[in-house]
């Protein structure tokens, strides 16, 4: 039986949420467990996942370590526009495929969330964020409605049934959360509990506010490197248990899940509105 990859899309169309940093960490774990991970970045001008990983390659030459890292491209639809076909292609060698899109309204990002298998929407801790999801009743805080951007996503999980039959486990990630105990996030948490009852998601806390993500992009380290890091100290290790806890929360398949999942119709057979 034919083994097909599981393609993981972290899309938001809003930028500054840690996207491209949560699925950077997401990407280098698997590739830590041993898993054969490909990435593509479709964020053409600041290719912040791409720069990230070149960053810990040029690191690994020069500190003469080994790092595990997925292979990775940027997408570059002037030279070839079929981004399903392009997955596909990476798929072949890989056992999860990984995209990073623009924070932006983007045709690619959207045809990639219709093949989706899981879908992560990191949003900061934050009504500003939530409001990209659902609108939120200023004297209440209850949800009023679901926003522009979960028609957009139940749209694309339509066109993912008719396509195969499969189904889009949408994630909304709760990045940057506060360790301090506030009222503020309290009202955002219960919000975020409401509309994904009623948009059909589910919520699982992702990274916290720490400076210690920012200092790594320029080595292209990651929590799960600390052999590499100088001066490791408690909030390293606190924060590497997070980013475990967020790995585990997004139940991605063990090797033997991949199996006996229906194969992906071709590219050319998809379409949506864009």
């Amino acid at each position: 039986m034919t083994q097909r990859a599981h393609l993981i899309v972290f899309a938001n169309e809003k930028g500054g949420t840690g996207k491209s940093t949560t699925a950077v960490h997401v990407a280098v774990a698997l590739a830590a467990q041993g898993r054969r991970v490909a990435v593509i970045d479709l964020d053409t001008r600041q290719r912040t996942m791409v720069r990230y990983l070149d960053n810990r390659a040029a690191t690994a030459r020069r500190e003469h370590v080994e790092l595990a890292s997925p292979r990775f491209e940027v997408f570059d639809p002037e030279k070839d526009a079929n981004i399903l076909g392009r997955i596909d292609a990476l798929a072949e060698d890989a056992e999860f495929v990984i995209v990073d899109t623009p924070g932006r309204d983007d045709p690619y990002a959207m045809k990639a969330v219709t093949r989706a298998d899981t879908l992560v929407t990191p949003i900061n801790d934050s009504f500003i964020d939530l409001d990209l999801i659902g609108q939120v009743d200023p004297d209440t805080y209850r949800i009023k409605r679901p926003s522009f951007y979960a028609e957009v996503v139940w749209d694309a999980r339509k066109v993912r049934a008719k396509t195969d039959g499969g189904t889009v486990d949408w994630v909304v990630l709760r990045n940057r959360l506060q360790h301090l105990e506030a009222r503020n996030m309290r009202r955002v948490g219960q919000a975020v509990d409401e509309l994904s009852k009623r948009v059909g998601f589910r919520v699982i806390p992702g990274l916290g506010e720490r400076v210690i993500y920012r200092e790594l992009f320029p080595k292209g380290l990651t929590l799960l490197d600390l052999g590499a890091i100088k001066e490791v100290g408690l909030s390293h290790v606190a924060a590497r248990q997070e980013l475990r806890e967020m790995v585990a929360g997004l139940q991605l398949p063990e090797p033997a899940d991949l199996f006996n999942r229906p194969a992906p119709a071709p590219a050319a057979s998809v379409a949506v509105s864009v």
